[in-house]
């Protein structure tokens, strides 16, 4: 699964370790205070509604600033701009914790979501220059699995917080836990330079980074795959509570097993990545984790017990993680440091996108044509995505090249770029 290079990456590279010790308890924080956020939002509207809007509110910095989150990254030093955003998601969940009205909690939910917006442009294009290049895929397969225990671990702890104290409570620890990691962060070396000599405008940088990302061919397609694939699988956050409960009356425990199975799926994925270090290898594994995918929906589709719904779920989680880490490891090592920020600020802004499309067209689909004939429709999407993008890739990314035999840029201009980039630099 992994676990030996993720030891040697924590062994060696002593750099990294405070980064995913800040990582690990910031995503326990993350999981806990998503349930929290979503108790204080119903308790201060009492309106399903509350629920929609705070969920919303976290997606729509990346909807319409992604690439300018990405181009900050590329601009300034990704150390303070990943420590900015902590800083920021720190401040919003703190004063959450503390205020009295609706309206304010939805505005300190979209200042979290700029935290977050700018967060993982800054880390993911930040990676590279945090560790060696060999060792790369270890930590990058690190900070999903981390990312993936805290969404699975921490609702289990807001519900002990719940019990004991308060939602307020609980949201004032996940602020504490983000104000741990800016100070932590600060003491990162995540690379960036200072570009500001150019005095452009970040949008004219976002629109000259999105130019250059277009021309490299490989990661047009990944990034077209896995925004569908988003949109696809956001159907299914939707569906598998309406499965779980009405298709297989398996009651809410029922459903606690569907959604822990597909979280040690995504856990088992995340780690497969830790070994992965050739591109060809890298782009393999992207595609059977999309076939994974579908066929965990299309499994989950035709289920007829809660057993074999729990091993679809498992099979879904798996292509899940599998997919998502090969994704960034694709990007890591096939674009150029100087654009690598607003490459993953597009990928967030299509994510963001996917998401708020499927959630907002789930209702009238599942109320129309029931929870088993939409995992259908997934699964089968997915599957026609996985050999779509098996085909357009057939080509790319396909030399065998060791990480660590030559600078980054040069790798890409070998892999994956059709035309120079140098319009963007």
């Amino acid at each position: 699964m992994g676990l030996r290079p993720i030891r040697d990456l924590l062994r060696h590279e002593p750099q990294s370790r405070v980064f995913f010790a800040a990582h690990a308890q910031s995503s326990l924080g993350t999981g806990a205070g998503y349930v929290a956020l979503l108790v204080l939002a119903y308790e201060r509207l009492e309106s399903p509604w509350a629920i929609s809007l705070v969920l919303l509110a976290d997606f729509l910095p990346a909807m319409f600033l992604g690439p300018i989150f990405g181009a900050a990254a590329d601009r300034w030093s990704r150390r303070w701009c990943a420590a900015t955003a902590d800083l920021a998601r720190a401040l919003a969940f703190v004063s959450l914790a503390f205020a009295d009205n609706f309206a304010l909690t939805v505005a300190l939910a979209l200042l979290a979501g700029a935290g977050t917006g700018l967060f993982r442009p800054a880390v993911m294009s930040g990676l590279p220059s945090l560790v060696s290049p060999a060792r790369l895929p270890a930590a990058t397969s690190l900070y999903g699995a981390l990312a993936d225990v805290g969404f699975t671990v921490g609702p289990a702890l807001a519900g002990v917080g719940l019990l004991l104290a308060s939602a307020e409570t609980v949201m004032l620890v996940n602020g504490v836990s983000f104000a741990v990691s800016a100070v932590a962060l600060t003491r990162v070396p995540f690379g960036g330079v200072d570009r500001r000599e150019h005095a452009r405008s970040l949008m004219r940088d976002a629109r000259e980074g999105l130019g250059a990302v277009a021309h490299m061919r490989g990661l047009r397609a990944v990034i077209a795959g896995s925004s569908a694939l988003v949109l696809f699988a956001g159907l299914f956050n939707v569906g598998e509570l309406l499965l779980a409960e009405g298709e297989l009356g398996a009651g809410d425990a029922g459903f606690a097993l569907l959604v822990a199975a597909f979280g040690v799926g995504v856990l088992a994925g995340s780690l497969a990545g830790a070994g992965t270090t050739q591109p060809f290898l890298m782009k393999r594994r992207y595609l059977i984790g999309l076939a994974f995918n579908g066929a965990g929906f299309l499994i989950d589709a035709v289920a007829p017990g809660v057993a074999l719904a729990a091993f679809g779920f498992a099979v879904a989680g798996l292509g899940n993680g599998l997919g998502l880490v090969h994704e960034r490891l694709l990007f890591q090592v096939t674009v150029p440091d100087r654009l690598l920020g607003r490459a993953f600020g597009l990928r967030d802004t299509l994510d963001a996108w996917a998401w708020t499309v499927a959630f907002t067209s789930a209702a009238p689909l599942f109320a129309a044509f029931g929870p088993r004939a939409v995992l259908v429709l997934a699964g089968s999407g997915v599957l026609v995505i996985a050999a779509a993008s098996a085909w357009v890739l057939r080509n790319a990314f396909a030399a065998p090249v060791a990480l660590g035999a030559e600078p980054l840029p040069q790798l890409v201009e070998r892999l994956d770029v059709e035309e120079p980039v140098a319009a963007a630099t």
